[in-house]
């Protein structure tokens, strides 16, 4: 059996620098709980290791017994282990950095060497040892200094060095074009496609979830200038870490503390005349800059150790002058503070504690070219990450560790101008101020052309002329209309909350002629969003001019105003509509096995799931046909998925059939958690509508109606939650210890796809249109829920309900071929990835725009003929990159400078026609494929990235270094996202390019 010192590892606390001597009590709290738990848990994901195996040059000698001591700066305290009877050795639980591994032997002979160990990754170490007496400082290396073992059978790890050699950018999602095979995505929201739907990602910083929950997308922005290793998992996953994701997965380390103080201030720019102008525009527009600072030590020494930054990005934009005259300029600015502690109070307990707070301010967002600088809109945005963990090494082979963290973000749109008036139902619209009611939109005048009356023309044109002259613009000395007037409509308030915790437990063990790596851990999350949309005084207000007629049944009252108000700001029977609240809540539990017998390794694993929803606006109740009566603003349990549905197998065996050259096979089922229904189906979304409110001429209200909106749905029985089932088949060849090649065959198929559907989908009647309609044994099914309009009777609801979508799958193959080289001064990565990404679900092209936060489980797929699975929709899926190269690196020349370098070459983005026409729809279009899915391709795009830093060494310790970063060297600003609507006039035109060439250049002061 190993024999290990007894270790422990609990993430310490950072605070945020501004906030360092004002700590809020409920960290102190937690803090002093972590401390006093000395024996709670780690979040095993933030840690590599070193394992391998000791030889000696004389026969004979014993193997058992000699000792290996790991120390580094990044370690308040070394890690002790000693080697079983076949000299193999392994140091668990180790915080990424580099290692200087010191052997002694049974006569007290030590040898040292030195080894990184990278994030999620086990770095091989083979040694011999020579038995002399005196020390030698350089031993014989056998294993790779690549060598790469980590929680998937397809995982990449990168280091500070590699990182920041690179052209790569500030944001955490410029790390992913770093991953080999994942396309190089221009989206500011949506994921990028890796064999599934950018959606199914999965992104962690310090091991939190900073995917924005229902959503899926990367919510938070932390930079990458506090990255200090990341890992990427693309495939073949073990029941490590709670992998659940249905594309790639990603996790990052930030920076920490060492033994010796160290600092920095840097500043960053990209001048708008740095920048090529983007294809379409008279120019680019944008001045940009970062500054970064940070300070690193000890505060007790090998024992403390602290980290803290700060972070200011900031954009700034010279508006264009309206119709109505000069506005204010565009602005953004985020101040985000990170504080860290890594506390080794022993040398079997390691600490560690961090906060990160962001804050967000934009303002003079959206102006119009014929509105008012009045009608502006700002942003808030306010973030915290607090992470708690740690790990305790027990006895000679066993791991026990935990992670508590809790993600916040809280959004706000609110308007620059913010009104006074308070809407009510039983007041009245100021006819002599409407800039001061809300957002107005100015009318026009109507010629003969419209298509009304010549008496219905003049009444309008008679209340608009004075109108246009109040609030409209003048141009060549004539008031016209069209414009916008007023403030902008209303506040948008959003805000995301996620809280997780996570136990798990290793041990190692021999069993025969096996060895065994055991892994047992236990997940809980939850994550909640509040919305509250609250009108700007009226909201938005028009002028009807008696075109239309009271909504309200039997009046033929003309409507002269109508006012579009959001109905949580109106106040009803003395109190307002409270805040929809969805939440979600997720329980995870996973065993895996690591089986060494020979030169083969077996993994066996399972990870188990249960996926729970809370919709608001219902009350369980016996007696009733739903289960249910209807109570705004109550929570209630809307599905809950059973385990059995949500057992997902890891599966793999790996035969190293030559020193760390090797064959492996992979079996991999994941159930993505990312689902949007908490909301698109809760029942209060009936009762947060827009209304409509009517006005006669003396402003008085005359009606007032909800718009029509969604309301909450029923779900079919017996749901079986979506799948992604994968199988990985790859060989591993070192050659040496500075080159490995990698390559391997991939497939995943996705189905059991959730969408809200009609009830009676299946039933539609396609008589008079193009379309061929539902196939036969789809039709056979019938409704989804038998009995939904007795539920409608009694509690409302839609006549959508959510359902499996009908023979809805998804198929991705891939091969790839990888090389990374680690020279002692250079880098390099290179990777081909051939991959066909088809079927008949395309979660990523759902909407007009897909780049945004849509629903998940409730888009337009499955709304009404041309949505269906059988409507065209089997194809290649937009995701689709038949043809992907990535090579990017560094070199370190000798005159201390570094050179590093970015190529990617991608094929293009699959499109199809949309038309509603051949499905009975004269303006809907949207999503209606008239063609097979991905029958056309947007052409191909390569670029080049470079950058250059040169360090010049200064008195003492002091360095100032000066970076400059060009990208996109060759301006290839390939269009993309195109227009697929046959009746639009654009129609086959990009609606968006590849950024343009842009260079920043940097000075960093370090110390």
């Amino acid at each position: 059996m190993k024999k290990h010192a007894p270790t422990f590892n609990i993430s310490s606390l950072a605070h945020a620098t501004h906030r360092a001597l004002k700590v809020p009590k409920t960290a102190i709290a937690t803090a002093l709980i972590a401390a006093s738990l000395a024996s709670a848990p780690a979040f095993a994901n933030l840690n590599g290791s070193i394992k391998g195996k000791v030889a000696t040059e004389q026969a004979n000698q014993s193997l058992a017994g000699i000792t290996i001591t790991a120390s580094s700066n990044v370690m308040p305290k070394p890690r002790t282990v000693v080697t079983r009877e076949d000299g193999s050795y392994d140091l668990p639980q180790l915080k990424p950095g580099t290692y200087e591994l010191t052997f002694t032997d049974h006569n007290g002979v030590t040898q040292t060497m030195t080894v990184d160990v990278l994030l999620e990754q086990t770095s091989n170490v083979n040694v011999t040892l020579s038995g002399k007496k005196e020390n030698v400082e350089v031993i014989t290396v056998t294993g790779s200094k690549l060598f790469r073992q980590g929680n998937s059978s397809l995982s990449n790890s990168l280091g500070k060095k590699a990182i920041e050699g690179v052209p790569v950018g500030q944001d955490y999602r410029d790390l992913l074009k770093l991953v080999p095979g994942v396309e190089l995505s221009q989206n500011a929201t949506l994921g990028p496609s890796a064999g599934g739907s950018g959606v199914d990602n999965s992104y962690g910083f310090d091991g939190v979830d900073v995917s924005l929950p229902m959503f899926g997308n990367l919510a938070s922005e932390p930079s990458t200038h506090d990255v200090e290793f990341v890992t990427m998992d693309r495939g073949g996953a073990k029941a490590v870490g709670f992998n659940r994701s249905g594309g790639l997965s990603i996790n990052t380390v930030s920076k920490s503390g060492t033994d010796e103080f160290h600092g920095n201030v840097e500043y960053k720019a990209q001048p708008k005349t740095f920048v090529a102008t983007p294809v379409g525009e008279e120019s680019y527009e944008l001045d940009k800059s970062w500054l970064t600072a940070s300070l690193s030590g000890p505060l007790i020494e090998d024992s403390l150790y602290f980290y803290t930054s700060y972070y200011r990005p900031e954009e700034t934009k010279e508006n264009k002058n309206t119709a109505y005259g000069e506005v204010k300029d565009y602005k953004s600015v985020r101040d985000e503070y990170f504080g860290k502690l890594t506390w080794a109070p022993t040398d079997d307990i390691l600490l560690n504690i961090s906060q990160r707070t962001s804050e967000k301010v934009v303002e003079g967002r959206s102006i119009d070219a014929y509105e008012t600088d009045s009608v502006s809109v700002g942003d808030t945005a306010d973030q915290d990450i607090f992470t708690l963990d740690g790990s305790w090494i027990l006895g000679s082979a066993t791991t026990l560790s935990f992670q508590y963290s809790k993600f916040e973000l809280e959004t706000a749109g609110i308007p620059d101008t913010p009104l006074s008036v308070v809407p009510s139902l039983t007041g009245q619209l100021d006819l002599a101020n409407l800039d001061q009611m809300g957002y107005f939109a100015v009318p026009s005048l109507l010629d003969a052309d419209d298509n009304y009356t010549a008496a219905q023309i003049a009444a309008f044109n008679a209340g608009a002329t004075p109108l246009i002259n109040q609030y409209g613009y003048s141009e060549n000395g004539q008031m016209k209309g069209g414009g916008g007037v007023g403030a902008y409509s209303q506040y948008d308030n959003i805000d995301f909350y996620r809280d997780s915790f996570e136990i798990n437990l290793d041990h190692e063990f021999d069993w025969g002629d096996t060895y065994h790596t055991l892994h047992i851990g236990a997940e809980w999350k939850e994550g909640k969003e509040v919305l509250s949309r609250l009108s700007n005084g009226w909201g938005s207000i028009s002028y009807v001019g008696g075109l239309d007629e009271s909504l309200e049944d039997g009046s033929s009252a003309p409507v002269i105003y109508r006012a579009k108000v959001q109905q949580m700001s109106l106040v009803s029977g003395g109190s307002a509509v409270s805040a929809i609240n969805s939440e979600s809540e997720s329980i995870n539990f996973e065993i895996n096995d690591s089986i060494e017998v020979g030169d083969w390794t077996y993994n066996i694993g399972v990870l188990v799931s249960r996926d729970t929803w809370y919709g608001q606006g219902l009350r369980e109740k016996s007696g009733t046909i739903s289960g249910y009566e209807t109570a705004p603003g109550n929570k209630y349990k809307m599905y809950q998925t059973d385990w059995s549905d949500m057992i997902q197998p890891r599966l793999g065996a790996t035969w190293t059939y030559s020193e760390e050259d090797s064959i492996f096979a992979n079996f991999s089922m994941y159930n993505p958690e990312a689902s949007s229904l908490s909301r698109a189906a809760s029942w209060d979304r009936n009762t947060r509508a827009e209304i409509e409110v009517e006005f006669d001429a003396a402003g008085n209200v005359i009606y007032a109606e909800p718009r029509q909106g969604s309301s909450g749905k029923i779900f079919a029985d017996d749901l079986t939650p979506r799948r992604i089932t994968e199988f990985t088949l790859g060989t591993t060849k070192y050659v040496g210890s500075d080159l490995v090649l990698r390559a391997h065959v991939r497939h995943r198929k996705g189905n059991h796809f959730w969408e809200d559907m009609p009830n009676d989908a299946r039933l539609t009647d396609y008589s008079g249109v193009d379309a061929e309609g539902v196939p036969q044994h789809i039709a056979d099914q019938g409704l989804y829920v038998d009995n939904l309009a007795d539920i409608i009777k009694e509690i409302g609801g839609s006549s959508y309900v959510i359902a499996e979508v009908d023979g809805g799958e998804t198929k991705y193959w891939e091969a790839s071929i990888e090389a990374e080289y680690l020279g002692e001064n250079s880098y390099v990565n290179a990777s081909y990835v051939w991959s066909h990404y088809y079927g008949n679900f395309d979660q990523d092209n759902t909407a007009a725009t897909n780049d945004a936060n849509t629903f998940i489980g409730s888009s337009n797929y499955g709304d009404g003929r041309g949505r269906y699975s059988w409507d065209y929709k089997y194809g290649t899926l937009s995701g689709d990159k038949p043809h992907l190269v990535k090579v990017y690196g560094y070199y370190t020349v000798p005159w201390q400078a570094n050179v590093g370098a970015y190529f990617v070459f991608q094929s293009g983005k699959p499109w199809e026609t949309w038309d509603g026409s051949i499905y009975g729809y004269s303006t809907s279009s949207t999503s209606r494929y008239s063609e097979p899915a991905g029958s056309r391709r947007s052409a191909s795009h390569w670029q080049l990235d470079l950058n250059y830093t040169q360090d010049f060494k200064l008195t003492g310790n002091f360095e100032m270094q000066f970076r400059a970063d060009l990208f996109n060297v060759f301006n290839r600003q390939t269009g993309y996202d195109i227009n697929p609507y046959v009746s639009n006039e654009n129609f086959g035109e990009a609606r968006s390019y590849y950024n343009p060439r842009s260079l920043q250049l940097s000075v960093n002061f370090k110390f």
